[in-house]
């Protein structure tokens, strides 16, 4: 069993070349899917502790100065970003593209710039004080973590199982865990 947490592009491609059983995504793509919703997916803006000192009363416009970390073209969370900034009209002035969210979370924590990033993966950081949030007009973005799979493929038992579990236990992992 493979399950894949690529950009979506990727992602579309694997499902329909039947490379990978299952996949994470927060947008659904345009192709024929089975879909289990899973939980929330907020996306803030995060910095490392460098940039949180230098702002004082952070406004909206000051994206256009800083540097902004962002995700490859085919991201989902790449694709909020732009949305957001667009509303905005921030036009930033020095971007860094990164290719995972794991990528992005430790250019933040470098001090390397800011980033819009999904909350899900930033528990330890955020508990340890290496990155913090900014509360911003319009944040957080909320969209949902699905896990989809291909409408009408054969799954082996142990999938159909991790199908199951998901479906009965998703809301104590969620209650536990997140």
């Amino acid at each position: 069993m493979i399950i894949d947490d690529t950009n979506k592009n990727l992602v579309v491609e694997s499902l329909v070349s039947n490379k990978t059983d299952f996949a994470l995504v927060s947008v659904l793509p345009d192709f024929a899917l089975e879909s289990i919703e899973l939980m929330d997916n907020q996306l803030k803006l995060f910095c490392g502790n460098e940039y949180f000192e230098l702002i004082e009363s952070f406004d909206i416009q000051w994206l256009e100065k800083l540097p902004l970390i962002l995700r490859e073209q085919g991201s989902a969370t790449r694709k909020a970003m732009e949305t957001f900034l667009n509303k905005y009209k921030i036009r930033p002035k020095r971007t860094l593209e990164l290719a995972s969210n794991e990528a992005v979370k430790q250019a933040v924590n470098a001090g390397l710039g800011l980033s819009i990033m999904p909350l899900i993966g930033l528990r330890h950081e955020l508990s340890y004080g290496t990155i913090k949030e900014i509360p911003l007009k319009g944040l957080p973005i909320i969209t949902n973590w699905n896990l989809v799979y291909a409408k009408g493929k054969m799954l082996t038992p142990a999938a159909e199982a991790l199908i199951q579990h998901i479906k009965t236990n998703k809301q104590m992992v969620i209650d536990q865990h997140f």
